[in-house]
């Protein structure tokens, strides 16, 4: 079957994977750490509790769960330490289709450009499986080693560079280790008082005990953001933000704790409950542009987002 990536990972360069995509969707594998008695069926429903028995029954009954040389396993089938088993993830309830659309700024033999509209998640996760980016374009474009560069959070529009190249991949992973690649973000959020731009924000962050966002602590800054004024409308404003490092959720805690959080952003300064997306109001928040100079060729290279921001 050939190279695939499974649960956000490149398999080995050469590794036989026993499960063709499906739907866009590519094979996951788990690694058994442990020997247990009871059969695959009882290990399925204990280790992933949230899918239901007979959800796990009807899979295995079909054949689509299988040992790596691809032989499918049943319900009965024994569990034993240093085993990799292959599977597709299912949702046990349908997705909620997004009714945005993504649109495809540059191909070449080696990467693909992608513009990504709000509330489309980059790569399956919780409860998004092909209402995601990365399986909208392996479906839409047939490349099976499809896979993302870097990421954008899903409630964040803009450019996203996949690699469809597994030969050359690696190159394009290194510009993103070594920060050469520059990127520019804009930000609709309140006016500023009494600050000069452009100026540099520095902070440390790290993970809060609500896994979901992130904080700020004392101690030497880790995160550090440079940030410029476009233009004014009343009260608000809309910013040029240059991240020079990448912590998650960086731009929105930064404006945040600077007193001008992104406008309709549910995380920051309060996490608020959910209550499902209302794609009536994004957060305000575009990457706009990528620069970098191409470590294949040398040439530089710069790609920018087609989508705007919404003055209230």
């Amino acid at each position: 079957m050939g190279r695939v990536v499974v649960k956000g990972r490149q398999a080995e360069a050469n590794a036989y994977v026993p499960l063709p995509i499906r739907d866009g969707v590519s094979p996951s594998y788990l690694w058994l750490t442990e020997t247990r008695a009871g059969g695959m069926l009882r290990f399925l429903a204990e280790r992933y509790p949230d899918v239901s028995r007979e959800a796990w029954a009807a899979r295995l009954a079909r054949g689509e769960i299988v040992d790596a040389k691809g032989a499918a396993l049943g319900p009965d089938s024994h569990v034993r330490q240093g085993m990799r088993i292959w599977y597709y993830r299912e949702l046990e309830q349908a997705e909620t289709p997004i009714p945005f659309h993504e649109q495809v700024l540059f191909r070449d033999q080696h990467i693909l450009v992608a513009d990504k509209p709000h509330f489309l998640p980059t790569i399956p996760t919780g409860r998004f499986l092909k209402e995601t980016l990365l399986v909208r374009l392996k479906r839409a474009h047939d490349l099976p080693h499809l896979v993302p560069i870097h990421r954008l959070d899903r409630e964040t529009a803009g450019v996203v560079i996949f690699s469809h190249n597994p030969d050359s991949r690696g190159a394009y992973q290194s510009m993103f280790q070594k920060r050469v690649v520059k990127k520019t973000y804009e930000a609709l959020a309140p006016m500023m008082a009494g600050r000069e731009f452009p100026f540099t924000y520095r902070s440390r962050m790290q993970d809060a005990e609500q896994f979901f966002v992130s904080e700020e602590v004392e101690g030497e800054p880790n995160s550090e953001t440079l940030i410029e004024l476009i233009e004014r409308r009343g009260n608000l404003a809309r910013y040029r933000l240059h991240p020079h490092t990448g912590r998650k959720h960086q731009l929105r805690l930064h404006l945040s704790r600077l007193g001008a959080p992104i406008v309709n952003d549910a995380f920051y300064p309060v996490a608020l409950p959910c209550k499902g997306d209302d794609f009536r109001s994004p957060l305000q928040l575009l990457a706009r542009s990528i620069a970098f100079d191409d470590p294949l060729s040398g040439q530089p290279r710069s790609f920018c987002s087609d989508f705007s921001l919404d003055w209230p």
